[in-house]
């Protein structure tokens, strides 16, 4: 076991971008590894575990553990005539393994010949290419829990395989840590996989079917004649999936456009998948740059780093790649490199109560005023942390909070509690259930409400466009989407007990009254606290009041603490907010709040 502080990662990864790490630790055994998961590094700060960096983007530091694993070794057993098992460890390279196979004869992987990375990141991102998927052939993956700290087996069938995906990238990730892979393969020297028409091409070239190896140089060839020499040039290989979207949306918003596309079955009921490749290239973007990053020419999935780009300047090329195509398509591409950024961004989309202010009717000085900030929509909140968009309550003013801010893409939604006024917007969220089902976590109560009152979306064969949701229900405990950690904070909205939610050293509470002492503890140590603040001096069943909200900042001491929820009898902005103390302020709409997250670092005795 290694570890090292301030690590430079730039040639750990195949982007070559600008890459630096606060903790960086290598382990080649599980022993290494569980000890390792004891250090203070390891228990103090969040992980990230790589392996060849062909799939990350860092826009920023990581500022906190980077793991990397040096298991190696290949071991093969026969089944019988044909079968044979491959096993590696996930420090092994990609290419090392599908070499080894065609040197022994073991039929199956040439069609993924060349593809960058290390084993362990064929479970994770299920690699493919020239019609094969490593699904394919994964028969199972030895992993290390680090909760139980315990090794764990997971079959095909479990791993929850998907179009690059797996449940190592949801529901896995950063609880299981992948140490090796069995590969069920077969004993023989000729290729049978040539669905991809070059390949077909290149067998009929042929007059005859051709050799594993043969297979595997021409694959080769075809990939150094579309993409950048990697010894040369950075990249992330594909950087975009291709897209799979509701086979509704696509007839209905697509097809009716007059717009013609090919089109793909997508392997699961519902959708369709689509060239992210035509797409670009349909859209003009080729050869488009920003600084030194540009849409590889001979490979429009590709963004390469032709020299001297940064994290930023990638993120902000495929960005634009993003925005044209769904200017011109509706159509929105999604990365499937994964941005590391360990600090967070907060808009505040919403400031107000149940009844935003103005208030309908109301010729009080505040509904009256003209400042912006006294104008007032139901409370929420996005957040965007680790390539993740969050939101934070669905209030029935979220179509006009996501058209103003331009808002495109969801990745999940946190629900605090039943309540209309931070749950009336979920029929608002279709236009973000185009590529999958929205997921949105609940308690069971908030849960139930939903099931009962969107009761359309949850039926066996729903109407055609109804928002499609993933439902979670979520108990007072933590919990993680996509491998960011979130943590319940049970509070009690007067007799109702609902959550506010912790990510990192930002919280978000509302409509709080009083808080469990074992809850306040979960608030401690915040960078940022936004918290429910109904109105000045006027007591409330169920809704904390000024002093009371004071009372708790100076109990919880966040650094920041920006105060929502409120309604016009607080009062002016501009007039309320001489009130407050120090480091404490009041939210308004379209407020941006940046958090940077801090790592702890511990000086490590062998």
């Amino acid at each position: 076991m290694r570890i090292e502080y301030d690590k430079d990662l730039t040639d750990l990864t195949t982007f070559k971008v600008p890459a630096k790490a606060a903790i960086y630790a290598e382990y080649d055994s599980e022993k290494d590894l569980l000890a390792l998961t004891r250090t203070p590094e390891f228990i103090d700060n969040e992980f990230l575990h790589i392996g060849a960096g062909s799939n990350l983007l860092f826009i920023s530091p990581f500022k906190g553990i980077v793991l990397h694993s040096a298991i190696k070794g290949i071991k093969t057993y026969r089944k019988d005539d044909d079968t044979v098992f491959v096993i590696a460890g996930a420090g092994e390279k990609w290419t090392d393994l599908v070499d080894f196979c065609l040197e022994n004869d073991i039929a199956g992987l040439e069609n993924m010949a060349g593809i960058p990375g290390e084993v362990g990141a064929s479970a994770v991102q299920n690699v493919g290419a020239y019609g094969a998927e490593a699904a394919d052939f994964i028969h199972s993956v030895e992993c290390f829990d680090v909760e139980t700290r315990k090794t764990v087996l997971l079959y095909s069938e479990q791993c929850r395989f998907g179009y690059r995906d797996s449940i190592f990238k949801n529901e896995a990730k950063g609880k299981l840590i992948v140490m090796r892979v069995s590969y069920r393969l077969r004993k023989g020297t000729e290729a049978r996989n040539l669905t991809y028409r070059p390949l077909k091409e290149f067998a009929d070239s042929l007059q005859r079917t051709p050799t594993i190896r043969e297979l595997a140089e021409e694959v080769v060839r075809l990939r150094d004649s579309k993409l950048p020499d990697p010894s040369l040039i950075g990249s992330a290989g594909s950087f975009f999936k291709n897209p799979e979207v509701n086979e509704y949306f696509f007839q209905e918003e697509i097809r009716t456009r007059g717009i013609e596309m090919p089109v793909y079955p997508a392997g699961k009921e519902g959708f369709v998948k689509l060239s992210g490749a035509w797409l670009i290239d349909h859209s003009g973007l080729k050869g488009s740059s920003i600084g030194g990053a540009e849409v590889w020419p001979g490979q429009p999935l590709v963004i390469a780093n032709t020299g001297g780009a940064t994290g930023s300047q990638v993120a902000e090329l495929a960005d634009h790649v993003v925005k044209t195509v769904k200017l011109k398509y509706g159509i929105e591409l999604e990365p499937e490199v994964n941005y590391i950024d360990t600090d967070i961004k907060v808009t505040v989309l919403g400031s107000g109560t149940s009844k935003g202010v103005p208030e309908i009717g109301c010729t009080c000085p505040t509904c009256m005023s003209t400042d912006p900030k006294d104008k007032r929509l139901r409370a929420s909140v996005l957040m965007e942390t680790h390539g993740l968009r969050i939101l934070i309550d669905a209030s029935p003013d979220l179509r006009q909070q996501a058209l103003r801010l331009g808002l495109s893409r969801l990745d999940a939604i946190l629900l605090t509690h039943q309540h209309y006024d931070h749950v009336g917007g979920i029929d608002d969220v279709r236009p973000f259930c185009i590529h999958r089902d929205l997921p949105i976590f609940a308690n069971p109560q908030t849960a139930h409400d939903l099931r009962k009152r969107l009761d359309y979306c949850f039926r066996e064969h729903p109407y055609p466009g109804v928002p499609r949701l993933d439902l979670h229900e979520v108990e007072c405990r933590p919990f993680k989407i996509n491998g960011l950690e979130v943590i319940p904070i049970e509070v009690m909205h007067g007799k109702l007990p609902i959550y506010g939610y912790r990510i990192g050293d930002f919280a978000y509470v509302t409509d709080a009254k009083t808080l469990d002492e074992k809850e306040k503890e979960k608030l401690l140590g915040l960078e940022v606290l936004i918290l429910n603040c109904l109105r000045l001096n006027q007591p409330h069943f169920a809704h904390l009041i000024l002093p009371e909200a004071i009372a708790l900042i100076e109990e919880l001491k966040p650094r920041r603490c920006y105060l929502t929820h409120t309604n016009h009898q607080l009062g002016r902005y501009a007039e309320v907010s001489k009130l407050l103390p120090p480091g404490v302020e009041f939210a308004y709409d379209g407020e941006v709040i940046t958090i940077k997250h801090q790592p702890h670092i511990h000086i490590h005795h062998e």
